[in-house]
């Protein structure tokens, strides 16, 4: 028999609400309870004005429920959050140098370079001790950042070795960034551990790519980046391809996707892409006039999708959560936290310092603790780091989105407002309204 509906019940306040984009029908979205719909224009009509046809399957499905209801379903869910998160992987970043041979139109990192020095063993032995000791059991994974990590002299090739043995020794996954100029020369070096995946920035066709990402004597680099990926793919390393996006190169994006799939890198089991936002992050750009929002760079990829099919072959946009649902047929568990910083990523550098999270690592100020010469945790930083999520940022416990959005990045929001327990707020609702009117047409 089914479960008799309570007389008193309003609109969940987790239902996400919105209009299909180029179309009359809606979606109607509840990640607590799981259950999406498309609703015709008679059905959004019924919603706006609260005059509910069919309110038994409403409340089935959650859309219709109780204040109390929600709130105790909202607590199972959270606890499942969090216990989920204590057993997912760890991201362990390595910083063997801030320096670069690249000098990018849009570095973010050149406000705060340190003077380099070169990294001492002793460094990276009391880095893998740490991570013994602090993540014993805990899944995890080593990710070789920079500055650029792989740089072609002997000095350099000698650090990522001991980097490399490290892991091997523990059977750790490696993964690279690295923005791929001298990859070739490292091929054979890379294959002294297991390693993931390779991240290599391309930012468009060579005219493009050429005037945003040259060496430091400006020579151009799309030809020798070009070289190292089919290195890579060659020698069955997965390459992770990203491009930072803005108004300069974003309409070059339909003749970079024709390029990668003339070269044969999408039919690649082992290649995938992402597309990188160009934004501020710590700094103001000195042309930010180029920079797109969240949402200008979905309408942006929208648009060329319509115009360019192809581009789905290269890359598919995620619109939050609509490429999830279409490629599983199911939603995704909710989002309390969007912020791996201290959860599921940390940060080490060669100076022995820890930072919470890629963005802000080699930031002054920002450290939370040191591994060598001795370790050192500020923990009342790492608590604060650790503690945010959507129950302590105020503007996302009436948010109907929290749940998608899961409060942003936490060092974003620092930046923009002084306060880490901000929200870095996405445009859920409109990212949602193409993407599913995209992907389910």
């Amino acid at each position: 028999m089914a479960e008799k509906r309570p007389a008193n019940l309003k609109l969940s306040r987790f239902n996400i609400f919105s209009k299909l984009k180029d179309s009359d029908n809606y979606f109607i979205i509840n990640l607590l309870s799981g259950n999406a719909d498309f609703l015709s224009p008679k059905q959004a009509k019924e919603i706006i004005e609260n005059k509910i046809s069919n309110p038994d399957e409403f409340y089935e499905k959650g859309y219709l429920s109780e204040e109390k209801v929600d709130n105790k379903l909202f607590k199972i869910r959270y606890l499942d959050f969090l216990k989920q998160q204590e057993q997912d992987e760890i991201q362990l970043f390595f910083v063997p140098r801030y320096s670069c041979n690249f000098t990018c139109s849009y570095c973010y990192q050149t406000p705060y370079q340190q003077p380099h020095s070169p990294l001492k063993k002793e460094v990276v032995d009391a880095f893998y001790s740490f991570i013994d000791s602090e993540f014993e059991d805990r899944r995890k994974y080593i990710t070789i950042f920079g500055g650029e990590p792989l740089i072609n002299n002997n000095e350099a090739k000698k650090e990522i070795e001991w980097i490399l043995d490290g892991a091997s020794q523990r059977n750790l996954d490696v993964a690279v960034v690295t923005n791929g100029y001298y990859l070739t020369q490292y091929i054979d070096i890379l294959k002294k551990a297991p390693i993931r995946e390779i991240q290599v920035t391309l930012d468009g066709t060579e005219d493009i790519h050429n005037k945003r990402r040259t060496l430091a004597n400006n020579t151009p680099t799309f030809q020798q980046i070009v070289d190292g990926i089919d290195a890579a793919l060659k020698n069955n390393f997965p390459i992770n391809l990203r491009v930072v996006v803005d108004k300069e190169n974003i309409g070059n994006l339909s003749d970079l996707a024709k390029f990668a799939i003339q070269k044969g890198w999408t039919k690649n089991p082992i290649f995938k892409t992402q597309m990188g936002r160009n934004y501020e992050l710590h700094t103001c750009q000195p042309n930010n006039e180029i920079l797109l929002s969240r949402l200008e760079l979905y309408e942006k990829l929208y648009e060329i999708i319509k115009k360019s099919p192809h581009f789905l072959e290269f890359h598919k946009p995620a619109f939050s959560i609509a490429r999830f649902i279409f490629e599983n047929e199911e939603l995704p568990e909710p989002l309390f936290d969007a912020c791996p910083g201290t959860k599921t990523e940390w940060a080490f550098d060669y100076t022995g310092t820890i930072y919470p999270c890629t963005a802000t690592v080699g930031k002054k100020d920002e450290e939370i603790g040191t591994f060598f010469p001795q370790i050192s945790l500020n923990e009342t930083k790492i608590e604060e780091w650790q503690d945010r999520d959507i129950t302590t940022i105020k503007d996302c416990q009436t948010c109907p989105v929290q749940l998608a959005c899961g409060g942003g990045c936490a060092s974003v929001a620092k930046n923009k407002t002084g306060n880490m327990n901000n929200p870095d707020c996405r445009p859920i609702k409109e990212l949602l309204e193409m993407g599913l009117a995209f992907y389910f047409k």
